[in-house]
């Protein structure tokens, strides 16, 4: 009962002009920062801020939070409309939300995401106030040993993104794992692969090569193809998923936005394996599999809520324990302090009105990004539907624009246009890009928690620990599961 008091006292606190018209601005700046490529959630709530200093330090709270709510969400409507995620995690969303554009159907595709980003965001609100404490205690049991666990459970999803060739996928996350290793060595400080070049010593900036792999890779192939055929509103349907059409996502949507909300908890794994995690577990549930990657509404589905499940879920570890995790709650915890509130169980005690406000401004946040979001739905088929003749160059410009803004750096302009080509390459021998972008995100995780549980003892330490067994067997069984499914639908 204390806490449902808590919870009325801070609807109370942002019922007025002034706290609403902040988080309408917030969720209105992070759609936009989620739409630009090179600008990821994080960056988005850093830019702001140093204009949070004079604001009293709810109002700056929930101007913040609105941003990080907002930006993820953002992400998925390029991803969607042109192939080029605004988010690492919105990756997820080109799997199925750009085929339903290619089939003109952008709008049902764009309604859906909305309508699972605004309830995961929900879901991982109502986890994020009544679940906080004990999450947070579970989070703190993960070590080296499950997040390598973590990590090749992620890896598994490459048997729900082998498009019917599980060979090619498995190169193709090769690949990406292969890029992962270039760069200083992260234990012995040697580098790898550089061939003694400066800005390589860091690795690929991981956003120049996603702009690549999907945005121009999509461009070069329609280059060669001469696909110059001009689309226009009247080949491009507006029309949004209906009542039943969304009811019929209830369950994976539910399920999604849970995935989303626990691995958000786990401090370090993000929105992107939640991502991931979810659209297999989606398709794995699905009883038409085969439509995954060809526009099922249940990829964007299960993309859209768990990617907005995993905000409540990150900001669990930073209230309660004060650990950060996700890049974004990293930012919010120097917000925090730099107000004068010190993240952590006390925080909780000596600042609930402020701590329950938040919570509130989130629930109103999701309102006005649902609203903003549907409304918003019909300028980007406009943009859709204008000639490729117009929306390519557009589209490389955003491309090196973004690209050139993660590092002020030229080098990630030419990163992004070889990451573009390899795309294209891979792409037009029938190999699948996202396995490549999988091995990128979860390579640097895999390798240096498994150094890391090695120098804590030897190999037995991964199934002597039960969350690590749990997860490697879930692992196997994730990779397997297609192939025994497909053998016995054969044999029956």
């Amino acid at each position: 009962m204390e806490i449902f008091a808590e919870l009325l006292n801070g609807f109370q606190l942002i019922s007025h002009f002034t706290p609403l018209l902040i988080i309408a601005a917030g969720i209105v700046m992070g759609i936009l920062v989620g739409v630009m490529p090179g600008l990821s959630p994080a960056m988005g709530v850093a830019l702001l801020v140093p204009f949070s200093y004079g604001m009293e330090p709810l109002n700056a709270l929930i101007l913040l939070a609105s941003v990080y709510a907002a930006a993820n969400y953002g992400g998925t409507i390029t991803a969607i409309a042109i192939n080029t995620p605004g988010t690492p995690s919105a990756i997820v969303s080109t799997f199925d939300g750009y085929p339903l554009t290619k089939q003109g159907q952008p709008g049902r595709a764009l309604g859906t995401s909305v309508v699972a980003s605004t309830v995961g965001g929900l879901f991982g609100t109502l986890i994020l106030i009544f679940f906080s404490v004990p999450l947070a205690q579970a989070a703190l049991h993960f070590g080296p040993a499950e997040y390598f666990a973590l990590a090749v459970f992620g890896l598994t999803i490459i048997s729900s993104l082998s498009q019917g060739n599980w060979i090619k996928a498995f190169i193709a996350t090769l690949i990406g794992l292969f890029l992962n290793t270039i760069g200083m060595d992260p234990f012995t400080g040697y580098m790898r692969f550089t061939f003694d070049v400066p800005e390589l010593a860091d690795g690929f900036n991981f956003i120049p090569a996603l702009i690549g792999l999907f945005a121009l890779s999509e461009i070069f192939l329609s280059m060669e193809k001469s696909q110059t055929v001009q689309s226009s509103l009247k080949k491009v349907s507006g029309k949004m998923p209906n009542v039943r059409e969304l009811w019929g996502l209830k369950r994976n949507i539910a399920q999604s936005s849970i995935i989303g909300t626990l691995i958000g908890v786990v401090p370090g794994a993000g929105a992107t394996i939640a991502a991931f995690i979810a659209y297999n577990e989606a398709r794995r549930m699905s009883k038409t599999p085969e439509l995954f990657g060809k526009g099922a509404l249940d990829g964007v589905a299960a993309s859209g809520a768990a990617t907005s499940g995993s905000v409540g879920g990150a900001l669990v570890p930073l209230l309660t324990l004060g650990i950060p995790g996700s890049a974004s709650t990293a930012v919010l915890i120097g917000a925090l302090m730099l107000h004068g509130l010190t993240p952590g169980p006390e925080l909780f005690k000596d600042n609930a009105p402020v701590v329950y406000g938040l919570f509130a401004s989130l629930f109103f946040g999701y309102a006005i990004m649902f609203i903003v979001g549907y409304m918003g739905n019909q300028l980007w088929m406009k943009i859709i539907s204008a000639p490729k003749a117009v929306l390519n160059p557009i589209i490389l410009a955003i491309a090196f624009i973004g690209s050139y803004a993660v590092g002020n750096s030229m080098f990630d302009v030419w990163s992004c246009l070889g990451f573009g080509i390899l795309g294209w390459i891979l792409r037009r021998y029938d190999f699948p890009t996202a396995p490549v972008i999988l091995g990128l995100i979860l390579g640097f995780l895999a390798e240096t928690n498994f150094r890391r549980a090695l120098l804590m003892g030897n190999a037995t330490i991964f199934f002597t620990r039960p969350i690590s067994l749990i997860m490697l067997i879930l692992a196997l069984l994730s990779l397997t599961y297609p192939f025994i499914k497909q053998r016995f639908t054969k044999r029956k």
